[in-house]
């Protein structure tokens, strides 16, 4: 990108000044500042395309992940699946999530974490109960009105959320996710301005009071002791006395799927579910992973593609045989929010054995998967620099959070509509791909 004359920089100032002023009185995330851009990212044509099909496709891999459990639970899978899925969970919410009520329903929003790298995307993980949707939301509108063709159309995320909810609902978030309240309220707000007949509001879900309305759960499971009225929400749910998504199955909200996924003796299950030339997109998509299970394995058999056959001998690797990440799967308060990553190329070696032998001591009450880490590619892009008052192009690498709504009368062909993408743009120094100070957080739109 090249730098910015005179004129671009009064028009880009004009539009940082339209951005700012559309900014809610009460902000979009509590104590979370980010540098604005006067521009979206652009992406390539055939990335846009890409992007519109993998709804589809996500949703696919989530219903046949949603089979393959439920085979295992009734022994017509290895019962090793959902041994694995189940672990450090109490038994009641196990049995929550097995209850017949919900055994179809799946994750009514789909947001994958997409790495953009030079060899296309990698999904690092799956979130069934993303933060942004309000912020997507919201640049999404912004940006329309300065001129962008966002993807999505300025309202297709708020179309999205009333799709999955179409008589409202109490969208209920606890204080673990507290952060995201202004977002939420104000994604209420616009709701109710653009669907007269409906009505969302957003409640505390620790002093939430059961009544007939549909739920939108903004909390995590991990999270059930400190809500009290959990289990009546359960109950009328299983009842069918309301409509609660996303369900309470804490197996869907585990990152070690994408382990099971490559997993070589669930090869033909995953087969049985999911058509050829998906699995293989599938393949691309997720990086080889691994579940941190430290049981014995015979002296002649080796992890795969690893070349050995104790977790231990991790601790051995150089730092470039560790291009490698570490994480916990789930049902944590660590399991969010990139509290838990590790990257081991980027670690001193005595800190990347602590990091095996603290995964290794939590198994199997808290399990840790493992990536092969993918790097994102390196490409230029503007944000407002605030001291300088004018416009500066600083080397970055993407996440790029695509959101798919999944509406009821859709779920039965996983046809899962795009409603906008979120791009997080961090200096290019910076492994991990996050909301900070310094990342830069915009809109997507087409490109050539």
């Amino acid at each position: 990108m090249t730098k910015m004359g005179a004129t671009s920089n009064a028009t880009a100032k004009e539009r940082v000044n339209t951005i700012r002023r559309a900014f809610p009185k009460s902000g979009l995330f509590a104590n979370k500042k980010w540098r604005i851009s006067s521009e979206p990212l652009a992406l390539p044509k055939k990335i846009t395309k890409e992007l519109n099909s993998l709804g589809h496709l996500l949703a696919n891999f989530l219903k046949a992940s949603n089979t393959i459990y439920n085979q295992s639970v009734k022994n017509k899978a290895p019962d090793w699946v959902c041994s694995y899925l189940d672990a450090g969970k109490p038994a009641d919410l196990i049995e929550k999530g097995r209850h017949k009520t919900f055994s179809n329903s799946l994750p009514r929003i789909i947001r994958p974490d997409l790495i953009w790298t030079e060899n296309g995307f990698a999904i690092t993980e799956l979130d069934s109960i993303p933060g942004g949707i309000g912020l997507t939301a919201w640049l999404n509108q912004t940006y329309s009105t300065l001129g962008y063709d966002v993807l999505g159309s300025s309202t297709g995320m708020l179309d999205g959320f009333a799709s999955i909810l179409p008589q409202g609902a109490d969208i209920l978030i606890s204080q673990e996710s507290s952060e995201y309240r202004p977002e939420m309220e104000w994604l209420s707000e616009e709701l109710n301005s653009r669907f007269s007949s409906i009505n969302f509001n957003v409640l505390d879900a620790e002093q939430y009071q059961i009544s007939d309305r549909a739920v939108y759960r903004f909390f995590e499971l991990f999270d059930l002791e400190n809500i009290p009225s959990a289990n009546d929400l359960f109950e009328a749910a299983a009842n069918s006395q309301i409509d609660i998504t996303p369900p309470f199955k804490p197996y869907m909200e585990e990152k070690m799927w994408s382990a099971l996924f490559h997993s070589r003796p669930l090869l033909n299950y995953w087969a049985a579910q999911i058509r050829q030339n998906h699995l293989k997109r599938l393949s691309d998509y997720f990086p080889f992973s691994w579940i941190i299970d430290p049981s014995p394995i015979p002296h002649h058999a080796e992890l795969p593609n690893l070349g050995i056959n104790d977790w231990h001998q991790l601790a051995g690797f150089s730092q470039k045989e560790r291009n490698l990440v570490m994480k916990i799967s789930g049902f944590s308060e660590l399991a969010w929010g990139s509290r838990s990553v590790r990257i081991g190329s980027d670690m001193p070696a005595n800190e990347w054995k602590e990091a095996i032998e603290l995964a290794i001591h939590d198994f199997p009450d808290r399990p840790w998967i493992m990536q092969r880490f993918k790097k994102a590619r390196v490409f230029e892009h503007s944000y407002w620099d605030e001291a300088m008052e004018k416009s500066q192009s600083i080397d970055v690498r993407a996440r790029i959070c695509p959101y798919y709504f999944l509406s009821e009368e859709n779920s039965s062909n996983c046809r899962a509509e795009l409603g906008g993408v979120m791009a997080t743009l961090v200096p290019s120094d910076k492994k991990i791909i996050h909301g900070m100070s310094e990342a830069i957080i915009v809109p997507c739109v087409q490109g050539p």
